[in-house]
C-alpha cells in the first residue's frame, strides 16, 4: 500500500529559487522524498525516510522559512521504526499503549502502535479522566457561589453556559491529547502509528484492517495488548431501545437535564452525580446496594450523607427491572416503583475491550469477564504478548495503566520488573473527596493480620476548621504490635492531596509513632495524617495547636 504524503505549508518564499532551497534542504536528509511548490506556498512530503515531521519543520525552518505541521498531517508516514532491536507491535493508542511504547523505543526496539479509533490517547484524555475533571471543578465553582460557606458572601444561582463550558473543556482536551500523545509520536523515529483494526491471526501474526476496508497483515516479535475498555450497559429489558447516556455523553452534553437519573454507584456514577446536581440538575442515584460498595463503608455512608445534604436523592439496594423511553422522558420501573426523568446515565462498570482481538487463536487467556489475565510481570498465557491498561484483571486507573505499559516494555525487552500494587492510592473526586491506599481493617484481618484503627473527624483537623468544612474523616490501619501503618481511608475536601504522605509512609513501612513525629506545615489538610497518627498514643484533643 502507498505512504500518503503529508503537505505543510510554508511562507516567506518569493520565487522559484526559494523552492528549489528549500527542496536541496531537504534532499539532504536521509532518504527523504519532497518537492515544493512556491506557487501553492506547500512542501509536499512523499517519502519520510529517516526523518520525523518534527525534523522536517525545523529543516525548513533552518533554511530561512517558516513551517508548521498542518492538523490533517500530525501522524508520520507510515514506515518501520529506526530500532534495530525486536520489533514490537503495540495494539491501542492510550496510557499504557504510549508508556510501552516510549520505553521500548528508547530501549532500541522497532516500534508499531495499531490503533483503530481516529484520535489517539486513549480514554483518560479523552472522554475519561480529563474532561471529567474539568467539569467536576467547574460545578465545585459553580457549587461555591450558589452555597458559599462563609458569612457575607451572598449566595446567588450561577449565570451558566453549557456550551460555553464544553468548548473549554473540548479545547484543553485536544491540547493535552496533542502535547502528551500526537506530539510524542511526531518525536519518536522507532515508534510508527497505524490507524487500523488488529486482530490475531496466529500467535505471531496481526490481521489489520483500515477505515477505508483495506486488510493487510503485520507480524511481529512480541506485542502488548492494551485496548482499553468501554462502558457496560445492563442488561435490563427496554434500557438499549432508549437515548441514554454513558459517561462519554453526559461530559459533552451542552444541556442541564431537569432531571437526571443515574444507574449506578461506583467512581463515575457519583463523580458525575454531583457535577450536574451542581450544575442545576434534580438527581437520583440508584444504586444496586450502596454507594462506593467496594469501599469501606463508613466511605460510602458518608458521602451519601454530604450528597443527602446537597439535595442528592440515593436510592440503595435497588433495582431496575424496565426502561422505557417516550416523548423526552425516561421511565424506570424498579424494585421500589416507577421513577422518570429528562435524561438517564448509566455508570455501571466498564468491560475489557477484548471481544475483537482474536485472543484465542494467540493462545491468550481472558477471564469470565473478557479480561486478560496477565502474571505480575505483564506476560499472557502466551509468554511472548504481553497486556497492559483496562484491558487486564487490574484496577482501572490511568497511573497503573502507565506504570504497567513501561514494565511490559522492560520485561519485552529482556528486563525483570514487577508491577507491585501494594500500595496503590485511589481518589474519588467527589465533595469531599475519597481517598484509599493500602489495607483496610476488613481486608487486614482477613490476611490474619491483627491491627488497630484510628478515626479522627475532621473537626479536629485545624485546616477544616479554617474552612469551615468539616464533613468526613481520617482512617488509620496499624499493624499490632509493630505500629506499622499498613492503610488508610480518607473522606475529606481534597483528600487526593494528602493521600500520596499515606502512600509513602505505607511503602516506606513506617510505623505510626515516626509518622507522628514529622513535621507537618500547620493549616494544612495534610497535617490531619499527623494528628490522627497521634491519636493512637494521645487524646490530640488536650493538645494545643502545632502540638508536636
Amino acid at each position: 500500500m502507498a505512504n500518503p504524503s503529508v503537505q505543510i505549508p510554508v511562507t516567506g518564499m518569493t520565487c522559484d529559487h526559494c523552492a528549489v532551497r528549500i527542496e536541496k534542504a531537504l534532499a539532504a536528509l536521509p532518504d527523504v522524498k519532497a518537492r515544493v511548490s512556491y506557487p501553492q506556498a506547500t512542501a509536499i512530503i512523499e517519502d519520510l525516510g529517516q526523518a520525523t515531521l518534527p525534523e522536517i519543520i525545523q529543516t525548513i525552518r533552518t533554511a530561512g522559512y517558516g513551517a508548521s505541521l498542518p492538523d490533517t498531517a500530525r501522524t508520520p508516514l507510515r514506515r518501520e521504526g529506526r530500532g534495530k532491536g525486536p520489533h514490537i507491535a503495540i495494539l491501542g493508542g492510550g496510557a499504557a499503549a504510549f508508556a510501552c511504547a516510549i520505553r521500548a523505543a528508547e530501549d532500541g526496539a522497532r516500534v508499531t502502535m495499531i490503533e483503530g479509533h481516529s484520535v489517539i490517547g486513549g480514554t483518560c484524555v479523552n472522554v475519561g479522566c480529563v474532561p471529567s475533571k474539568i467539569l467536576i471543578r467547574a460545578a465545585h465553582a459553580a457549587h461555591d457561589q450558589a452555597a458559599p460557606r462563609f458569612q457575607g458572601l451572598r449566595a446567588h444561582t450561577p449565570i451558566m453556559d453549557r456550551a460555553e463550558l464544553v468548548r473549554q473543556q473540548q479545547a484543553r482536551v485536544e491540547a493535552l491529547r496533542r502535547a502528551k500523545y500526537e506530539d510524542i509520536v511526531d518525536a519518536h523515529p522507532g515508534i510508527t502509528l497505524r490507524h487500523a483494526y488488529a486482530r490475531f491471526l496466529d500467535t505471531h501474526t496481526l490481521g489489520l484492517l483500515d477505515s477505508a476496508g483495506a486488510e493487510e497483515s503485520l507480524t511481529a516479535d512480541r506485542f502488548l495488548i492494551a485496548t482499553g475498555a468501554s462502558p457496560a450497559i445492563p442488561d435490563v429489558p427496554g434500557l438499549t431501545d432508549t437515548p441514554y447516556w454513558t459517561s462519554t455523553e453526559a461530559l459533552v452534553a451542552t444541556e442541564t437535564p431537569r432531571k437526571l437519573l443515574v444507574l449506578g454507584a461506583s467512581v463515575v456514577a457519583v463523580e458525575l452525580a454531583q457535577a450536574f446536581r451542581r450544575l442545576g440538575s434534580e438527581v437520583t442515584i440508584l444504586a444496586r446496594s450502596r454507594l462506593l460498595s467496594r469501599e469501606d463503608a463508613d466511605l460510602g455512608t458518608g458521602l451519601q450523607a454530604a450528597f443527602e445534604e446537597e439535595g442528592i436523592r440515593v436510592m440503595t439496594d435497588i433495582s431496575v427491572r424496565r426502561v422505557h423511553h417516550q416523548d423526552g422522558t425516561f421511565t424506570l420501573t424498579t424494585s421500589r416503583g416507577i421513577i422518570d426523568g429528562d435524561r438517564l446515565l448509566v455508570a455501571t462498570g466498564r468491560r475489557p475491550n477484548t471481544g475483537r482481538l482474536g485472543v484465542a487463536r494467540a493462545g491468550i487467556r481472558v477471564d469470565d469477564h473478557g479480561a486478560i489475565v496477565v502474571d505480575d510481570h505483564l506476560r499472557t498465557s502466551a509468554s511472548h504478548i504481553y497486556a497492559a491498561g483496562d484491558c487486564c484483571a487490574l484496577p482501572q486507573f490511568v497511573y497503573v495503566a502507565a506504570a504497567a505499559g513501561t514494565r511490559a516494555a522492560i520485561n519485552m525487552m529482556g528486563g525483570d520488573a514487577v508491577l507491585d500494587l501494594h500500595v496503590m492510592p485511589a481518589v474519588v473526586f467527589t465533595d469531599p473527596q475519597v481517598a484509599t491506599v493500602g489495607l483496610t481493617q476488613e481486608m487486614a484481618r482477613a490476611q490474619g493480620l491483627v491491627v488497630e484503627t484510628r478515626t479522627l473527624a475532621l473537626e479536629n483537623v485545624p485546616r477544616a476548621l479554617a474552612n469551615f468544612n468539616t464533613q468526613g474523616f481520617i482512617r488509620l490501619v496499624v499493624e499490632h504490635p509493630l505500629g506499622r501503618i499498613v492503610g488508610a481511608q480518607m473522606l475529606a475536601a481534597e483528600a487526593g492531596e494528602v493521600i500520596q504522605t499515606a502512600a509513602i509512609a505505607i511503602s516506606r513501612r513506617m510505623a505510626v509513632g515516626e509518622l507522628a513525629d514529622q513535621l507537618f506545615p500547620y493549616l494544612t489538610m495534610v497535617e490531619g495524617l499527623k494528628l490522627c497518627a497521634q491519636t493512637f498514643t494521645k487524646d490530640i484533643k488536650q493538645l494545643s495547636c502545632c502540638a508536636g
